[in-house]
């Protein structure tokens, strides 16, 4: 989500008709990602003291509303479902236009009284969002919205870079939370007689779950620490890219997995679980991969065995969809945010 907002203000911040506002009011106001010199960056004064949350949640909703009516935009856009909601009620009354984008997946239950603030509000936005046709289809039923726009996420195009000799690396990238499934994949892996190849995970501890000594002592337990690397975060996550033969995704739950995307632009195959929404927005079933039914280890197995012992597959799946994922280039993504956008400051 970060990213993809990132990627969207630089696009916005390279036009010289745009003024670009960023609001950062969460628990944390920190900036992982490279922006603009010209982006205008605002936070709250105050630190959100989360043993008074309810108190530190009011003042931010006042923040919030009185920094917009401040900024005074053509039209605002917002990420993130939790925070959507939050968007929505603290410019209630407003005529700004205000356009939502959820960014997990679209059938996901935020507890009952964000699904209830969620009905409410959404229908009262300009315009919702979807990043995939599925996400449209669910919401379409949930929120009876007239505006319901098909963005996906833009993919950075990952470069080719001659310095990395390609290595025998099933790679995988992606939070170290349950619903990445990483525990599945070392197992899958673990199966697979291929002394000479070795499973890389990027990614490191989120959501309070604390799941990196688990798999490590999974790893250990199996006896492959020889065979597995759990290389944390990374700023140089192209790097491994390029390094890498094959891309493996065994998440349960996505919005738009940008990883797929980014692997495919790195021209790898990708073997990834069929989950509900993005992998098949993404990847052609044996063109450009292999979609395989939720938690079917063994069809995973064979994919991926099947990939690391036909190099000629893996070029061919890597080069189609290199070609493929173009359509999601930053470019054309964010042009579509800017048509859509610029439609509703035109009408208002």
């Amino acid at each position: 989500m970060e990213r993809v907002m990132s990627e969207l203000v630089s696009y916005f911040c390279s036009k010289e008709e745009f003024e670009v506002h960023l609001v950062l009011y969460g628990l944390t106001r920190e900036i992982f990602y490279p922006i603009p010199d010209n982006l205008i960056v605002h936070k709250p004064a105050f630190d959100f003291v989360n043993s008074k949350r309810t108190w530190n949640t009011l003042k931010t909703l006042w923040f919030l509303r009185k920094k917009i009516k401040e900024i005074h935009p053509d039209t605002v856009l917002s990420f993130g479902e939790l925070w959507n909601n939050f968007v929505l009620l603290a410019t209630l009354g407003l005529s700004y236009p205000v356009f939502v984008s959820d960014r997990c997946q679209p059938d996901k239950s935020l507890g009952k009284l964000h699904n209830r603030l969620r009905n409410w509000l959404y229908p009262k936005a300009s315009g919702v969002i979807c990043q995939t046709e599925v996400a449209k289809t669910i919401y379409s039923k949930m929120f009876h919205h007239t505006n319901l726009a098909v963005i996906g996420n833009p993919i950075r195009d990952i470069e080719p870079n001659t310095t990395f000799k390609k290595e025998n690396i099933v790679l995988s990238v992606g939070r170290l939370i349950q619903s990445k499934h990483h525990d599945e994949l070392i197992q899958i892996f673990s199966e697979i007689d291929a002394a000479d190849w070795k499973l890389v995970i990027v990614g490191d501890e989120a959501l309070k779950q604390k799941n990196k000594e688990k798999l490590e002592n999974l790893i250990k337990d199996l006896g492959i620490q020889n065979r597995v690397e759990l290389a944390g975060e990374r700023l140089d996550v192209e790097n491994y890219y390029n390094k890498a033969k094959i891309f493996a995704f065994t998440s349960s739950s996505e919005g738009f997995p940008n990883v797929i995307g980014e692997a495919m632009s790195a021209a790898l195959p990708v073997v990834a679980y069929d989950c509900v929404a993005g992998p098949s927005d993404l990847i052609y079933h044996e063109k450009t991969g292999f979609l395989i039914k939720l938690h079917d280890s063994s069809s995973f197995k064979e994919a991926l065995e099947k990939l690391m012992k036909d190099e000629s597959l893996r070029s061919s799946y890597g080069q189609q969809g290199k070609l493929i994922i173009q359509k999601f280039s930053v470019q054309y993504v964010a042009q579509k945010f800017e048509k859509t956008i610029l439609n509703a400051c035109t009408a208002n």
